[in-house]
């Protein structure tokens, strides 16, 4: 092999286990298992296969983005988890503590469960690289919308895809491009 094969070929491989390809919108998503901050232990097939649909959040302690959609994330939970929606906070950024993460949810008014992802592990596999970032997940196990919570504008793709999903409606705009701040992974 040339040297310039090996480098594309190096580059393919690369890309297969790049994070992101398993959360293609319309894939069905591998489980993950965690314990949320209460001590609970949460697994993404378990919480889709009781709920009619599952909100991965990545959301951050110290990201003026998410802190700025903070209220809208807390109305969104109360709404729809009446309507059988799980909303579940992670916390992938290797400087946040699981205490600042338990005040930030108390004094935000967040009433889902939060998990703390130390080595970045759920990040990885679900593809997320910013905070605050949505992935629905609908009760079938696969991926119906990533990307922002609500945009600048305030258009609620994320309330309009659960709607959708609960609605066993095709989500119209299933994938928008999450702003904010970059998740900060542990250094590997």
């Amino acid at each position: 092999m040339t040297r310039r094969g090996a480098l594309v070929a190096l580059i393919a491989c690369a890309a297969l286990v790049a994070p992101g390809e398993a959360s293609d919108v319309g894939a069905a998503l591998s489980d993950f298992t965690a314990t949320t901050l209460d001590g609970e232990r949460i697994a993404l097939a378990e919480a889709v296969g009781s709920h009619k649909a599952v909100v991965v959040l990545f959301l951050s302690t110290a990201c003026p983005y998410a802190d700025y959609f903070a209220a809208h994330i807390r109305d969104l939970d109360e709404v729809y988890r009446a309507r059988g929606v799980l909303f579940l906070g992670v916390n992938s950024n290797q400087y946040e503590t699981v205490e600042d993460m338990r005040e930030h949810a108390r004094e935000r008014g967040h009433g889902f469960p939060f998990v703390r992802d130390d080595a970045a592990r759920i990040a990885d596999q679900m593809g997320a690289a910013r905070t605050p970032e949505a992935f629905l997940i609908g009760g079938d196990g696969k991926l119906r919308y990533r990307g922002w919570v609500q945009s600048k504008r305030l258009s609620p793709d994320l309330q309009r895809a659960l709607d959708a999903v609960l609605a066993g409606k095709r989500v119209r705009l299933p994938e928008t491009k999450a702003f904010g701040c970059a998740i900060d992974r542990p250094r590997r």
